[in-house]
């Protein structure tokens, strides 16, 4: 707990088991309260690499519900637990868990209700290896994004992110996509429901166990951020409302 705040830790995982351990044992456990795994139909042994290391919160999707429908998963338990904070971290170790005190912390002060780890904030996101290409669309499409949304976040495309309960509570993630796009489509929610996002530095690693998508993936995404990025400039305007801003009942 940070300020009598409740820390849940939840993993979306899809063959992890190479980079579970090193993951979790990264994990500040004097603050964090619980941890949820969340198994997407993994092919290798994720779940026993999760049970031998006691994770005791362990959900299996027996077909893949893609990247987006595991999101969905992991917070749903984690507002069932009582979470109060609730941090996702990446179980193939491309992000640091160390950074967790830190994003936690902003939100148990009430100085953000989100955090995102930035890869981009530094200087160090082609020196731990990103790609030149997935650079340059990064940057290209944070200026897209930041000029329709009217906000100024150096990255969208994290997958390192911090939630207060409140957030999770008002944002109907549940009417997301379930693949990729997921992710933006929540940060159109967040702002639309007048929520800000606070940002941190985050070292990026990039390396053959690290989960990433292939070109034609990416393009697909960067289509898929476009499109949400219109709608909520379009939906700003008075002139569309999309299905993704309906409020919880």
């Amino acid at each position: 707990m940070i300020n009598g705040k409740k820390v849940i830790v939840v993993m979306p995982a899809y063959n992890a088991e190479k980079t579970l351990e090193q993951t979790y044992r990264e994990i500040p456990m004097d603050i964090v309260d619980d941890i949820i795994l969340v198994n997407d139909a993994s092919k290798d042994n994720t779940v026993q690499e999760a049970e031998r290391l006691g994770i005791r919160h362990i959900i299996t999707h027996p077909q893949n519900r893609g990247y987006g429908g595991n999101q969905k998963s992991c917070y749903n338990k984690a507002l069932e637990l009582g979470a109060d904070i609730v941090v996702m971290l990446h179980p193939d170790y491309q992000y640091t868990p160390k950074l967790i005190l830190a994003m936690s912390s902003i939100i148990a002060n009430g100085l953000y209700p989100v955090v995102f780890g930035s890869r981009i904030l530094g200087k160090g996101a082609l020196r731990g290896g990103m790609p030149m290409y997935k650079y340059i669309a990064n940057r290209a499409l944070t200026l897209f994004q930041n000029i329709l949304m009217n906000q100024k976040l150096s990255e969208y495309h994290t997958g390192y992110r911090a939630f207060s309960r409140d957030v999770l509570e008002k944002v109907n993630y549940e009417l997301n996509n379930d693949d990729f796009i997921f992710d933006n489509e929540m940060i159109a929610q967040i702002f639309d429901a007048g929520f800000e996002i606070g940002e941190v530095t985050c070292p990026t690693k990039y390396f053959d166990e690290a989960s990433s998508i292939n070109l034609s993936r990416s393009i697909q995404y960067g289509l898929g951020v476009v499109g949400v990025s219109v709608g909520y400039f379009l939906k700003r305007l008075g002139w569309i409302s999309p299905v993704i801003y309906r409020h919880k009942h």
